[in-house]
């Protein structure tokens, strides 16, 4: 591999890994949108819903409001149903260091020839066939009958395309043919190279996808012991940024398991779920399905929040006020939206021990709603607004939802005097409970401004901040990446040894991870602004 590869894709597996989890953020980010839309529109048309609620005079077939709902439905299932090619495009942009629009347009002009391909040999060979597409190895992608290759298809094309954009954005042709240099290149080598990969998948992909069913199977065989270990994994990735790496397979493939819905064969967990959803003739949600998901509720709604309580009631009484407001604000943020990196992150960096533990209770988690067979889903995270849409509303009679709080009451009790404990007996510095000159903080010191009119601290600003990060990155000359997911800043460097920690806590991050040439600064929700006003600092340079 050369030099500029890899200095471009940076160097170990954790950097490679790294990005790959940040690129599939944009396509994941998709779901909570698309979910909500089919949620309310599939629940709000369920005719044995409305029969229940007496609501089939006002809302019935035939009603406006059906129609209405019925067109949100239709809107959230086009999104599932065109996630490969959404991946596809989705993990380009994400993985492309430069002309990310002109990666972005090949990878879908890449993704269509690929299919393409696939299916003129299946027609062929004779491949299509009814027992074929009955059987789920064919499927209908964007129009095309090709191999069910599901998010996977999209994944592979969209690293392999992002691969050739950074590869030849700059290729100098010969004057004949210089027209095709550049940019106008990537599409050119896209569609071809392509072409060869959709002829290998014909002939390679079919054994894969008999490896990724055995797999499946495997994993639904190996019963509450393996959803309690999916969900150790799950969290105990977080810190490192691959957690969406391990998921995704489970969610939207077959190793997450199949089922027969309305006639077509459906592939992993979250697609599984939600085609229940949409379908009237859903008596009781998948708990093989949704035992990949509905783990994350006893945690993110009653866990971690009596995590937070624990926190405060260890706090110095002159510092309760203080670390109050930023401990109910992030149990808030856990409960509602199911981001959980603030409360989870504060424990980690001045108690790992309370991390593992966390860990642990999540496995424990996942495993009991598995053993109590609650069948709700998620979007994307596990908070009150997923719990109420794909529990509550859906009728305890298909979802079990009931066993979500009074699991989640035991999980607030045990976490409190835990977590109380623990902190105490070993004297963790958590918000509120200075050791030394240190203190702990949830947020970054703009969000301590801004929550506080009457803090001490001076407010700083979007562009000395962002004078501090490039700092604390070692400069502009160090970055050779630049990117973020839900809450952090991701960042892949030349020199590792030039990123200070110090500086950047200083401007505000929560915590910071150093893996060879990848960095990870954790902000918080507001990453995203961050990054956008580092950007423009560093273009105006």
């Amino acid at each position: 591999m050369s030099e500029t590869v890899k200095k471009r894709w940076g160097s170990g597996i954790f950097s490679v890994l790294q990005r790959v989890g940040r690129a599939f953020m944009l396509p994941i980010a998709l779901l909570p949108i698309a979910g909500l839309l089919l949620g309310i529109g599939a629940s709000l048309t369920n005719e044995a819903m409305l029969e229940a609620y007496n609501l089939m005079g006002a809302m019935g077939p035939g009603t406006f409001l059906y129609s209405v709902f019925s067109l949100l439905a239709s809107v959230g299932t086009v999104i599932f149903d065109n996630l490969p090619l959404l991946f596809a495009m989705g993990v380009a942009l994400g993985m492309a260091e430069n002309e990310k629009a002109t990666a972005t347009l090949s990878a879908a002009i890449a993704f269509f020839v690929m299919h393409k391909a696939i299916n003129s040999l299946l027609l062929i060979t004779g491949r299509l066939t009814e027992d074929a597409l009955s059987d789920g190895t064919i499927a209908n992608v964007v129009g095309i009958q090709s191999l069910q290759m599901g998010v996977f298809g999209g994944i592979i094309v969209g690293l392999g395309v992002a691969y050739l954009n950074n590869r030849f954005y700059k290729i100098r042709l010969p004057n004949v043919i210089s027209f095709f240099g550049g940019t106008r290149f990537v599409p050119i080598i896209s569609t071809a190279v392509y072409l060869l990969v959709g002829v290998l998948m014909f002939f390679i992909w079919p054994y894969v996808q008999s490896g990724i069913y055995a797999l499946g199977n495997l994993v639904l065989k190996s019963g509450y012991a393996g959803t309690f270990i999916y969900g150790f994994i799950e969290r105990i990735l977080i810190p490192f940024g691959l957690h969406h790496v391990f998921y995704l397979p489970f969610w939207q493939t077959g190793v997450g398991g199949s089922a027969l819905i309305d006639g077509v064969m459906v592939y992993g967990a979250q697609n599984i779920f939600f085609a229940e959803l949409a379908s009237s003739a859903t008596q009781r949600f998948s708990v093989s399905a949704t035992r990949f998901m509905s783990g994350k509720f006893p945690l993110m709604i009653f866990g971690l929040p009596g995590a937070a309580l624990a926190m405060y009631t260890c706090a110095d009484d002159a510092k309760k006020k203080t670390a109050g407001g930023l401990l109910l604000s992030a149990a808030l943020t856990s409960m509602l939206t199911g981001i959980t990196e603030p409360i989870e992150f504060t424990f980690l960096f001045v108690a790992p021990l309370l991390y593992v533990i966390h860990s642990l209770f999540a496995g424990l988690a996942y495993m009991l709603m598995h053993i109590l067979k609650v069948g709700v889903g998620m979007t994307f995270s596990g908070g009150i607004i997923d719990l109420l849409l794909f529990g509550v509303i859906q009728g305890n009679s298909k979802t079990n939802w009931i066993m979500i709080p009074l699991v989640g009451i035991g999980y607030f009790v045990v976490y409190f005097f835990l977590f109380r404990f623990l902190i105490r007996r070993r004297n963790y510095a958590t918000p509120g409970r200075e050791i030394g000159d240190a203190e702990v903080k949830l947020y970054t010191r703009a969000d301590y401004n801004e929550k506080k009119a009457k803090s001490k601290a001076e407010k700083v600003s979007a562009s000395n901040m962002s004078e501090l990060i490039l700092e604390g990155l070692g400069g502009k000359d160090n970055i050779v990446t630049l990117d973020n997911c839900a809450t952090r800043l991701r960042v892949s460097v030349k020199d590792p040894n030039e990123v200070s920690e110090a500086i950047l806590k200083e401007s505000g991050a929560a915590g910071v991870i150093k893996k060879g040439t990848g960095v990870q600064v954790i902000y918080g929700p507001q990453v995203s602004v961050i990054k956008s006003e580092l950007e423009d600092y560093i273009n105006s340079l």
